[in-house]
């Protein structure tokens, strides 16, 4: 592969916001425990990056789901490995890279609030909104993104590319 890359979120604003989101989040949960619910593979550098962050006391879930081939989407979500622990009457944050479509975050959503959390909430490292087919609850975005295909930091094409320290656009 001969790929251009584009950066469109350099590597200090990434650590800048996302300290601004570990803080808002700390403030929001204040003494309260997390269960954090990473979603594979992608969002495995935020989630690592915003936690170390954090000052809330923190359990780890994680969870893959799949509805890519490549670029494109399959329109068709899989469930390919589901948390292992309880999350009944616990404080759950989704820790997503993307949410695009909003095809993934509301099956993921469903399937999480079967288990009866006592809050359920997102946070998204990306939000693409102009590809929204269903609207999903995102409670904590990182970057508005545009509709482009994004490379680095966990975002990949075939699971390549992920770990460029940098957002970028595919281009070409």
């Amino acid at each position: 592969m001969n790929e251009n890359f584009k950066v469109l979120i350099s590597r200090e604003e990434l650590e800048k916001r996302i300290q601004e989101l570990a803080e808002q989040i700390d403030k929001d949960y204040l003494g309260r425990e997390i269960t954090i619910i990473c979603v594979m593979r992608g969002a495995v550098f935020f989630t690592v990056e915003l936690t170390l962050r954090m000052k809330s006391k923190l359990k780890y879930e994680f969870i893959t789901i799949s509805s890519y081939e490549g670029t494109d989407t399959t329109r068709e979500v899989t469930l390919r490995t589901d948390i292992r622990e309880s999350i009944e009457g616990k404080d759950v944050l989704v820790v997503e890279d993307i949410i695009d479509t909003g095809r993934s975050m509301s099956y993921l959503l469903e399937h999480l609030r079967s288990r009866n959390p006592r809050t359920l909430k997102v946070c998204a490292l990306a939000n693409k909104a102009e590809r929204r087919e269903i609207d999903v609850p995102i409670d904590y975005i990182g970057f508005e993104v545009p509709n482009k295909y994004l490379v680095g930091y966990g975002f990949d094409v075939d699971n390549n590319f992920r770990n460029i320290p940098y957002v970028a656009t595919l281009e070409g």
